[in-house]
């Protein structure tokens, strides 16, 4: 099967699984349900994007494909002021800010978080991505610690609020988020669609790269800024997305035959879309909001990244 009828495949089962999500047992009730679905479509996208873009790229450029963005600790930081919010404020604070206030500072910290990396302390691991990537891990580990010892000392009503916005959901969005949400990832991917091909000579490895004239440290750089938005986005638009983004990017390898980011990139959009209504469609029809779409999506991302681990390592 060619790339082409890969994605001519995709595309017509993304739109059955739109139709499906958006028309199943509505009763065509386009004044309130279908409408409601339709923002919950949009941020299905929206997310989506956001995940495969931001997967993918940072897989290249640390040159590991069991690696994804959270291991950089932005995910920890949206936890973080979710629960100091609700230590501090009470469920008022979320009342105050309400649901774009919250998307925007969100956003705007993790923003901070990133420049604080790039800025301080990339230039103090002598712009080496792998001692980053070490530095990053650890932040995340005592982020994470600090979230679990806050969540001790907030009231059970709280924690309750507070586990509902630790899991991907698809219902907390807004028009004004989206709007933002938009607007924000469409800006950072039309700048950096010129430099696509870069991508491409950063995967064959920092030396090859520097030989074939691709300053290395600068483009890495700029990537690492474009996920650090991509990664904000989608955070704050559907919560924390764990083993999602090394799922989808390895399957979007498989799929599309080729190391080249121009089909890798759209055909990992694609699995995400897809993979995110149908669990959604699982979450609303089947099991009837008993579960989410979280624990879905992890489980079998989980066990896929198990397996994918002990294969990488030679003991299969």
């Amino acid at each position: 099967m060619t790339v082409t009828t890969k994605f001519r495949t995709m595309f017509v089962l993304i739109i059955v699984l739109a139709l499906i999500f958006l028309f199943i047992g509505s009763g065509l009730d386009f004044d309130y349900l279908i409408p409601k679905r339709l923002i919950r479509l949009v941020t299905i996208i929206l997310g989506s994007v956001c995940l495969a873009f931001s997967a993918i790229i940072f897989q290249t450029i640390v040159g590991n494909r069991i690696l994804a963005p959270s291991i950089m600790g932005y995910e920890a930081v949206y936890l973080l002021f979710q629960v100091l919010l609700l230590f501090l404020m009470g469920t008022q604070g979320l009342l105050f800010l309400g649901v774009s206030g919250n998307f925007i500072v969100s956003i705007a910290l993790m923003l901070a978080y990133s420049w604080a990396l790039h800025h301080w302390l990339f230039p103090r691991c002598k712009n080496d991505v792998y001692t980053l990537l070490l530095f990053g891990l650890v932040l995340t580990m005592v982020i994470g610690t600090v979230t679990q010892f806050i969540q001790l000392r907030i009231s059970p009503g709280e924690f309750s609020v507070f586990q509902g916005l630790s899991y991907t959901s698809f219902n907390r969005s807004q028009p004004e988020t989206l709007f933002y949400g938009v607007l924000a990832v469409t800006t950072a991917l039309w700048v950096g669609r010129k430099t696509l091909p870069i991508l491409d000579v950063l995967a064959l490895g920092r030396e090859q790269a520097q030989s074939l004239g691709v300053s290395h440290t600068k483009y890495v750089k700029r990537y690492l800024a474009l996920i650090a938005i991509l990664v904000a986005v989608s955070t704050s638009l559907i919560g924390p997305t764990v083993f999602m983004g090394v799922f989808v990017a390895n399957i979007a390898y498989v799929l599309a035959g080729s190391n080249r980011h121009k089909v890798t990139l759209p055909m990992a959009c694609a699995i995400t879309i897809a993979i995110f209504l149908v669990a959604q469609i699982f979450v609303e029809h089947v099991f009837n909001y008993k579960t989410s779409v979280s624990i879905l999506v992890n489980l079998v991302g989980g066990i896929y990244f198990l397996a994918l681990t002990v294969r990488t390592r030679g003991f299969t």
